[in-house]
């Protein structure tokens, strides 16, 4: 119905946006993602929204980017997902991270996300990896390399930890922290001096 605003930046929150476009000023929920996208001295924005109406609200969802509002609107597709935990989910992890663990079948790092569940992780998993993977080769990126991409170089990173002596719980831990911030771009070499600190 709104498919996105244009218009001048009143105020920014970590929660929220509120854009005067035209006189009007619209009330905007956004992820850390979207957040951290925008910068400071942004003054004119554009971003991409989604209207979720319901029995007691009207609220306006929006997206930095076109690829976050697709992979929201995939979220809100799952059953126990709704709009507010995917939001969640996307100020959590990257969006690159959410569809490398559903493609990838990664349990565990949807269910780190607070308010997902076993249950609802599975689900997750098992309604968008298909459709996920099918976007990703309609882009031209190959699904199964971005699935081990991490998780090769995870694995080698982690030999090399604990070849080094450090204990394999404390390895993965930093790792994982490292891979998370870094979205993936990371070298071996990198990842491992990281990891050392």
């Amino acid at each position: 119905m709104i498919a996105f605003l244009s218009g001048r930046l009143i105020t920014k929150e970590p929660t929220h946006l509120l854009i005067d476009v035209s006189g009007v000023g619209y009330l905007v929920k956004i992820s850390l993602q979207t957040y951290s996208s925008l910068q400071v001295k942004d003054d004119h924005i554009k971003i991409h929204t989604l209207l979720i109406v319901k029995e007691d609200s009207h609220t306006l969802y929006g997206f930095s980017k076109i690829e976050e509002k697709q992979l929201f609107e995939h979220l809100i597709s799952v059953s126990g997902i709704g709009p507010n935990t995917a939001i969640v989910m996307l100020s959590s992890l990257t969006s690159g991270e959410i569809m490398q663990a559903l493609v990838s079948e990664d349990v565990k790092t949807i269910q780190s996300i607070k308010g997902i569940g076993a249950k609802t992780a599975q689900r997750a998993i098992i309604e968008l990896k298909d459709k996920l993977k099918k976007e990703l080769i309609s882009d031209g990126v190959n699904p199964t390399v971005f699935a081990n991409q991490d998780l090769n170089l995870r694995s080698e990173a982690l030999t090399a930890l604990t070849t080094l002596g450090i204990p394999k719980a404390t390895a993965e831990k930093s790792i994982d922290t490292i891979l998370r911030r870094s979205g993936g771009d990371i070298s071996l070499e990198e990842l491992i001096k990281l990891a050392l600190r």
